[in-house]
């Protein structure tokens, strides 16, 4: 039979609670969670046109206006609007694409992708928009930007990424 002292018993024990990281007699303290950017921290704009492979893009850029750091994660809400601010036909598809955390530093931006068709080559086209309304990932708030689009084919959103 093995017998061990309590001392040995309160040194073991020490022991294995500094390897797993618990403390004895402290609260410990979890870290703060960096909260998701709200649309009264954001900026929302929209890059001229890229083009390629009869495909045509727009760069939906999310400035973080505010003096604190905030996180955007999956896809915008996207739909085309006219001058009257009626919806365009169906809001954008999710272009299927791995989705990640985006930290949005202050005054720094994250990005989304808008895909449509150039015009020449499918030919069916709904009316070109007034404005684009944008709902960042997890708002119910949206943004409505003045811009011309024209979605021909499809009309596809990426999710937010930190680089375009």
């Amino acid at each position: 039979m093995i017998t061990i002292s309590g001392r040995a018993t309160a040194l073991v024990s020490a022991a294995l609670l500094a390897a797993t990281g618990v403390s004895v007699g402290t609260t410990a303290q979890a870290r703060p969670r960096t909260p998701t950017c709200h649309v009264a921290q954001l900026h929302l704009s929209i890059g001229q046109a890229t083009g390629g492979a009869g495909s045509v893009f727009h760069t939906i850029r999310f400035t973080n206006i505010s003096q604190h750091t905030c996180v955007l994660r999956g896809y915008p809400g996207v739909s085309l609007l006219n001058r009257h601010h009626h919806q365009i036909g169906a809001p954008a598809t999710r272009n299927p694409h791995p989705v990640s955390t985006v930290f949005v530093h202050p005054h720094h931006s994250a990005f989304a992708t808008i895909r449509t068709n150039n015009p020449s080559v499918v030919p069916t086209c709904r009316p070109t928009s007034t404005f684009i309304r944008v709902f960042p990932p997890a708002s119910f708030q949206s943004v409505l930007i003045p811009f011309h689009l024209k979605a021909c084919g499809v009309f596809q959103v990426n999710p937010v990424q930190s680089t375009r």
